[in-house]
């Protein structure tokens, strides 16, 4: 996104194919780009699909509201920054004072707020929930609604009612992460899926939680390397003391 001349803001449709694959962080597919990547990636992707949106929301001199926000419109460019594309259905407030904008409900079914569904009044907070969600898939690597057609959401709670939060995380992450970074993640999700769209963070807020987030796991991935590189220190001295 980029801020147009006249005031007004303008998606900023640039070649961001990646040569190995169609520049998409989720794919169609069954296996898809994000699943190959490691924590320290996923919130960071996380991270700047967020302040995209936040920036639609308050960046621009009125708020832009995406309407058909999904993992699969989520794309990396050349230099590894995600960016959020097609603008086909989003809507633009007309005014500052306005409060949501009177619209037959649109979107992809798994990300539509269920508020803005059955209201018809979109706002917001509509593409606040449908960033919780693709905080979720992030996460857990799931599709929002699976076979058994029980929404990621409500897979995701009846999981923490449990308390194993290990159990909600993709296993291809292989534990390597820092739990407090997975749980802010998870935790921000759950209140940008809240059904009453009023008890939803703004954007802005979720993009503060998001850089917690990846500051802790960065710390985590710092401390490991710290370790490996002294463990391979001493490995060399025993080496070179057995005389080999």
């Amino acid at each position: 996104i980029k801020r147009w001349y006249s005031g007004c803001c303008e998606a900023a449709f640039s070649n961001i194919s990646n040569s190995k694959r169609d520049g998409r962080v989720f794919s169609r597919g069954r296996n898809t780009f994000i699943q190959t990547l490691g924590w320290r990636d996923r919130a960071q992707i996380a991270l700047e699909a967020a302040q995209g949106l936040d920036y639609l929301h308050t960046g621009c001199v009125l708020p832009i509201i995406h309407r058909d926000l999904k993992s699969h419109n989520i794309l990396l460019g050349h230099d590894m920054i995600a960016k959020i594309s097609d603008f086909g259905l989003s809507k633009s407030y007309i005014n500052l004072a306005q409060s949501h904008i009177s619209v037959t409900a649109a979107g992809t079914l798994g990300y539509i707020d269920p508020e803005y569904c059955v209201s018809g009044r979109l706002t917001t907070s509509s593409d606040v929930f449908s960033f919780g969600v693709v905080l979720l898939e992030i996460v857990t690597g799931e599709p929002p609604i699976l076979p058994t057609h029980v929404h990621i959401v409500q897979r995701v709670k009846e999981k923490v009612i449990m308390g194993n939060i290990e159990t909600i995380v993709d296993p291809r992450l292989h534990r390597q992460y820092d739990f407090s970074s997975i749980w802010k993640v998870v935790d921000i999700a759950l209140l940008c899926t809240r059904e009453a769209s009023s008890e939803r963070p703004t954007m802005s807020m979720v993009v503060s939680h998001l850089k917690d987030a990846l500051a802790l796991e960065e710390a985590r991935a710092t401390e490991s390397n710290i370790r490996q590189v002294g463990f391979n220190a001493d490995l060399s001295i025993s080496w070179v003391a057995s005389g080999r």
